[in-house]
């Protein structure tokens, strides 16, 4: 299994390399960088690239490490004892599978995405180390140990929110996504929007780069949030020559695409300020 990229997804050779190196090294790939660079996005490209299903564990910050192997509900088989059900008989009717546990069970190898890591406690990629690992848990209710039929493709993102534990770093193979630079991103808006008119790229994406760049700017737009904005311009039809917007503010048109709080829209709104003022 080799990934080569695909027709929707733009992937550098560093990034291709990464995710073939992980796959031969059987590591899970830890992904890292800005959000709205793509690491998302990447698992389910692998796992099209290679047509293997995906399965997707989103982590939040109460998620624990247990509910990727299983979940035991044991109150719930208790009621059902109290009440009569001959369901209780059976502890597997009261088992969850968890995400882990669907991957390793799964008749075909398949691509397992555990997505934004650093959003859970600081324990829980450290609960998961053995399981990564060896590619097997115990369930203690059943006696039993599941281990992977197939070993899956583990691809963990990071939005780098807190420093992750060295014994897990040491278990994958790690790639940083860059940000994407003016040809690559214009390569990206072509995939996505063929048929859009050169002269706006090209306009839209300079004036991107210049707001990324604004000092002092405290969330910088993202890839995501440069596609939505250019989605916006062409629905709008603005032409290059209206992209700045009313001379009043000097902000871009439908800046509320790349903007997302009032702090970063008042310091370009004083900057346009400052600079009308020593124009005069």
């Amino acid at each position: 299994m080799r990934f080569e990229g695909t027709e929707s997804y733009v992937a550098d050779r560093d990034l291709m390399v990464a995710v073939n190196a992980a796959i031969a090294l059987e590591r899970p790939l830890l992904v890292k960088g800005e959000p709205g660079t793509g690491k998302t996005e990447l698992a389910r490209q692998v796992a099209e690239a290679l047509g293997v299903p995906m399965i997707e564990w989103n982590v939040k910050s109460t998620t624990r490490a247990q509910q990727g192997l299983y979940e035991y509900d044991a109150v719930s088989r208790l009621r059902d004892s109290q009440l009569g059900d001959p369901r209780f008989e059976d502890i597997r009717n009261y088992i969850k599978k968890g995400k882990l546990w669907q991957a390793f069970t799964a008749d075909r190898r398949v691509v397992l995405l555990i997505d934004e890591i650093d959003k859970a406690d600081i324990e829980f990629p450290n609960d998961l180390l053995q399981e990564l690992d060896r590619m097997e848990f115990f369930v203690y209710e059943l006696d039993e140990t599941i281990r992977a039929k197939h070993r899956p493709i583990v691809i963990i993102t990071s939005n780098n929110e807190k420093e992750l534990p060295d014994a897990f770093l040491r278990r994958c193979f790690f790639h940083y996504i860059r940000f994407p630079d003016l040809e690559t991103l214009t390569r990206i808006v072509d995939v996505h929007y063929p048929d859009i008119k050169q002269r706006l790229v090209a306009s839209a994406l300079n004036q991107f780069y210049e707001l990324r760049e604004t000092p002092g700017l405290k969330k910088k737009p993202s890839t995501s949030e440069a596609l939505d904005w250019i989605r916006l311009l062409v629905a709008d039809d603005v032409s290059p020559e209206d992209l700045r917007g009313d001379a009043k503010n000097a902000l871009p048109r439908l800046h509320g695409a790349l903007l997302k709080n009032e702090q970063d829209v008042h310091l370009l709104e004083r900057m346009a300020f400052l600079a009308r003022q020593q124009a005069r």
